[in-house]
């Protein structure tokens, strides 16, 4: 990446231009624009996300005096679907506890969309398009290249890694000291992502990956097959991670067993239960056929401005804030 750093001006101007395609983008393909709460009774239980809480100094017959600050605006925009809004988008801040550095700030911004009736993989199209208009403004292309996970990892590592044994799976990394006290097959493969695939994307490169391992479903439908995969893609811009999306699941009862068994996990960390957002479970049946895809606006904007420092594309980094 390119050491010339933005000024603060141009970096405000290039996040004002990406809003102004954003919101441009989806008025044309009608997409309502929504805002949802940032204050929630209910958190987000992944074990590898940590949320920032409040406490409401207010009347009791408020609710629940502990809220959580969302770190996506996930939860309640399903709400809206089960609720007949139809296409609907938001582009707001998000917090997460914990994340700060080089590349990471605990307060950024996201773009949360989803289609009814579409699937990710008609989902990763508009959302590779997206990305195609952003590089537009700033006169840069890219080229596409859309890979299955499990080809990915057979074409650059020789790997498997639906099947390869977890013994497999750790020998490209034996060079980086790795502790694996722990770690599970998923972290592994995170691992080999992360330090030996995601560094080697092209800077010129939009990478696609779809049909994660079932155990990585996260939000996502599993499809049935052998062996069965998730219905989920990532979307890379040279090596930074830019999009995440699902073809989303609508069934509550399973929903509801993956919450508990992130609760297990957190527990086995050492880390507290979050609560259950009974609301979304509440509807999540009766929620229409759609796909769904996260964003991250400061990850978009280092790709832009050619930089790896997201201090370069925010007005005020946290730790001057």
């Amino acid at each position: 990446m390119s050491a010339k750093k933005l000024s603060l001006i141009s970096a405000l101007q290039l996040r004002a231009k990406v809003y102004n395609l954003i919101r441009n983008f989806f008025a044309v393909r009608n997409v309502l624009e929504v805002e949802t709460p940032i204050l929630s009774a209910a958190g987000n239980s992944e074990p590898n996300i940590e949320s920032f809480s409040t406490t409401f100094m207010g009347h009791v017959d408020a609710g629940a005096p502990v809220r959580w600050l969302r770190t996506s605006p996930e939860y309640p925009l399903k709400r809206l679907l089960a609720a007949g809004v139809g296409d609907c988008y938001e582009l707001g801040r998000v917090f997460r506890n914990g994340e700060a550095g080089g590349q990471h700030n605990p307060e950024f911004s996201m773009l949360e969309w989803y289609r009814v009736g579409w699937d990710h993989r008609r989902l990763m199209e508009e959302t590779i398009t997206l990305v195609e208009a952003a590089l537009a403004l700033v006169g840069r292309r890219a080229e596409v290249h859309i890979v299955s996970y499990r080809q990915l990892f057979l074409d650059e590592l020789g790997i498997d890694p639906l099947h390869a044994p977890i013994e497999e799976l750790r020998e490209p990394l034996v060079d980086y000291g790795i502790d694996p006290s722990g770690l599970t097959r998923d972290d592994w493969l995170d691992l080999l992502i992360t330090h030996r695939l995601q560094p080697a994307f092209p800077r010129d490169c939009i990478t696609v990956i779809h049909d994660y391992p079932a155990t990585q479903c996260a939000l996502a439908k599993i499809r049935a097959g052998d062996p069965p995969l998730a219905e989920r893609f990532e979307l890379y811009l040279g090596h930074h991670e830019v999009a995440n999306g699902y073809h989303e699941l609508n069934d509550a009862d399973e929903q509801r067993m993956r919450f508990e068994r992130d609760q297990v996990v957190r527990r086995e960390r050492g880390l507290h239960d979050m609560p259950i957002d009974h609301r979304l479970l509440a509807i999540l049946d009766a929620m229409p056929d759609a796909a769904g895809v996260a964003m991250g606006i400061e990850r978009l904007l280092m790709c832009l401005a050619d930089t790896d420092a997201i201090a370069d594309v925010l007005a005020f980094p946290f730790h001057e804030a």
